[in-house]
């Protein structure tokens, strides 16, 4: 009984080794550029029975659309890449919201490191006094909260851009309400600096920059813009898809952390992990309404997709099943969406017609006919008596109305 139990223990041991083993590897195989240098290794479209007919077809529908570059990597190597409308390789270009995203994983590192704990009040590391709540309502609301878009603070009639007390106050208690509010986002970075001791810029350039080969840098407002060129948007998202791996380096090590960052954090929107857009979930909200829709954010796309998403169109999108990382970079496609999740949709269309065998069709000089399917008011109530309404049509895009009797 004895050496059974021991035989039966030494398989379990190997079973449960080679499992650890080929999950892990499954993330280290992929090839990585060099840290220095220009050097990047590409993949032939061809060898991805890609057309390049279909290709050209999305190039134009990039172009029409404001892009400035796209990078579509595949196991790490450069499937197609693209600069129009006068950018360049070098230049570098803002983030907008999809920094959101750099962010959070920037206070992950922060906690690995011991520096500070998202359980914790905020008010631990930028003091009492920064809402205009009370001090119970303050202490209440969490870097968590605020990770998560639940801190309760009111994002109705105000600058969403200001942090300053005056336009911070109790609406409701932290995780009972979603809103897509900037100022507690805007605030970790003083959480950071707080909490290391250390500039934002001089604390990503020694955790994040320097590790992978990543040139970029928060401006010094209070928009927290972060600029890179897109090739550093591109590796960026390849150390995610690799779970914060890079090159058989360790450089984000808190695992439990990755995965609830990439996951479902709260029940109010399936669709939202740590400052991360989640595909693939029974539903999802927007910025600015209190409005549940059904379904995937982006019905085009692969249910595994994780993305990064910024105003006009700023877009890292991750894929883990097709092993692919996808970055635009552009000014305003003319979706009227703080996060661009329509346009992500459509470009989808044409990612997913690339191969030799789909039907190609030409989407650019179609018109989609949309419809509204509901109008709502601030806080989500259905109704057309409020001098500000939203009205939301079926492709996913918002329309603010200012009704003046």
């Amino acid at each position: 009984m004895r050496s059974s139990f021991s035989h039966i223990s030494i398989i379990k041991y190997l079973l449960f080794f080679s499992i650890v083993f080929f999950s892990t590897s499954s993330y280290t195989q992929s090839y990585f550029p060099p840290i220095s240098g220009t050097s990047w290794d590409t993949l032939s479209p061809s060898n991805l029975n890609w057309c390049q007919e279909n290709i050209d077809t999305l190039i134009n529908f990039l172009e029409v659309t404001n892009t400035k570059s796209f990078i579509i990597l595949k196991d790490g190597k450069i499937a197609l890449e693209n600069y129009l409308n006068g950018h360049s390789d070098t230049t570098y270009w803002y983030w907008a919201s999809a920094a959101k995203s750099l962010m959070a994983v920037i206070v992950g590192k922060a906690q690995e490191e011991g520096y500070l704990n998202i359980e914790d009040s905020t008010s631990r590391y930028i003091g009492s006094g920064w809402t205009s709540c009370s001090s119970s309502q303050e202490r209440n609301i969490k870097i968590k909260h605020q990770l998560m878009m639940t801190t309760g603070i009111n994002d109705f009639g105000i600058d969403l851009n200001c942090i300053d007390d005056t336009c911070l106050f109790f609406q409701d208690t932290p995780n009972s309400r979603w809103a897509y509010h900037n100022a507690p986002y805007l605030l970790l970075r003083d959480v950071v600096e707080s909490a290391t001791g250390q500039a934002i810029n001089m604390y990503i350039n020694q955790k994040l920059n320097t590790q992978i080969g990543m040139f970029g840098f928060f401006g010094v407002n209070n928009t927290n813009l972060f600029y890179s060129n897109t090739r550093s948007m591109a590796r960026f998202g390849l150390l995610v898809l690799n779970q914060g791996k890079w090159n058989g380096s360790s450089i984000f090590n808190d695992s439990i952390y990755f995965n609830q960052m990439i996951n479902t954090s709260q029940p109010l929107n399936e669709s939202y992990g740590y400052l991360w857009w989640l595909n693939g979930k029974n539903s999802h909200m927007q910025p600015r309404i209190q409005f549940t829709f059904s379904g995937s954010l982006n019905s085009n796309a692969p249910l595994d997709m994780i993305s990064a998403l910024g105003k006009n169109g700023q877009i890292i999108n991750i894929v883990p099943s097709k092993k692919m990382v996808i970055v635009r970079m552009g000014n305003d496609p003319d979706t009227n969406s703080l996060i661009s999740a329509p346009y992500n949709n459509q470009l989808w269309e044409y990612i997913n017609k690339l191969e030799c065998s789909s039907t190609n069709t030409n989407y650019v000089n179609s018109k989609y006919k949309k419809k509204v399917i509901r109008i709502i008011d601030p806080i989500g109530r259905n109704t057309n008596k409020s001098n500000i309404l939203f009205y939301i049509y079926n492709d996913g895009t918002i329309e603010k109305k200012i009704i003046i009797k």
